[in-house]
């Protein structure tokens, strides 16, 4: 990671490194069943076919992103929100000693915020129009607050983390589909397990590997979403400025149409806030942390500084 000003996490930095470890065993476990149960004349397509969709998240992640949200790319000239968003993040990377990301905004009434992209250098932070237009009613501390939470994704490499701990699932998920469609494995039977067809063994073990690799990243992403909550208040040194934007931007969500949080909902591992979450969902299958459960780090955050703590408005539970 570049060095920068965002304060480091060393219990969520644990917590974290202890997923990608337990990620990193089932990838060896999941890849030596290929080995014993894959043909071998197979095996160099599967690997290819998962390392290509890697490379294109990879490298690519920035521009899939921006253009699946209808994202445009601004300068400070093109408007006056433009400018005041590029004064914004100039004023932030100078205080986190970070190079600036590009900047760019999307047309949505959903207030939100994201930042995409593999390294420092090749990143887009993306502010919505829901947001600058203040239908939130944040105030400037709230949207720097907002947008440190997003730089520090972009400083700690958010993006190429995830992406990389998602390669596995993605294995998973094409072999799996393989072995389904094209018939993996064909008629052979395993004498090892009874002669059960080769074909479903492999389909049963992808289906598990993917399965625990999905919630081993969820866990992943949640501890990301902490942490940068927590880099992005120390930053800022405000961390109740972003505790009240957290809670009317979940907040306003009610207000907003149905068929706008719908079209929102796919990208919501990248947003700032969820912009389409039920509170039947499990937590083990979401992308962020509860409101409430940031919020309270948040609170924990602010009296650690030795600041008062007042009442944050605008969430509805």
């Amino acid at each position: 990671m570049a060095k920068t000003r965002f304060a480091p996490d060393r219990g969520l930095t644990s917590r974290m490194v202890f997923v990608m470890f337990l990620i990193g065993l089932l990838a060896v476990a999941f890849i030596a069943a290929l080995i014993a149960f894959v043909p071998a004349q197979s095996l160099p397509i599967v690997l290819v076919l998962a390392f290509g969709l890697l490379f294109a998240q990879f490298f690519f992640s920035d521009k899939i992103a921006t253009f699946a949200m209808g994202a445009r790319e601004v300068q400070p000239q093109d408007s006056r929100e433009a400018a005041a968003l590029h004064a914004v993040v100039d004023r932030l990377c100078s205080l986190a000693d970070m190079p600036k990301p590009r900047v760019a905004i999307a047309d949505t009434p959903v207030p939100n915020a994201f930042a995409t992209g593999r390294n420092p250098k090749n990143a887009v932070i993306c502010v919505t129009t829901g947001l600058l237009r203040n239908n939130a009613q944040l105030t400037q501390e709230e949207v720097e607050g907002v947008l440190a939470h997003e730089l520090s994704h972009v400083a700690h490499r958010d993006v190429m983390v995830i992406t990389i701990a998602s390669f596995l699932g993605i294995l998973a998920g094409l072999v799996g589909r393989m072995a389904f469609w094209f018939g993996l494995g064909g008629d052979r039977r395993d004498d090892r397990d009874g002669g059960v067809p080769v074909q479903l063994i492999i389909m049963l073990v992808s289906i598990v590997t993917y399965a625990i690799s999905f919630l081993l990243i969820r866990a992943l992403s949640r501890y990301r979403e902490l942490a940068a909550d927590r880099a992005g208040a120390l930053l800022t040194g405000r961390p109740m400025a972003l505790a009240s934007a957290l809670g009317k931007i979940t907040g306003d969500m009610a207000r907003i149409p149905q068929q706008d949080l719908r079209a929102a909902e796919p990208y919501n591992a990248f947003y700032f806030a969820p912009a389409f979450s039920k509170e039947s969902m499990m937590s083990l299958l979401s992308t962020h942390p509860s409101t409430e459960r940031r919020i309270e780090q948040l609170y924990k955050i602010n009296a650690q500084l030795g600041g008062p703590a007042p009442e944050v408005h605008g969430h509805r539970h």
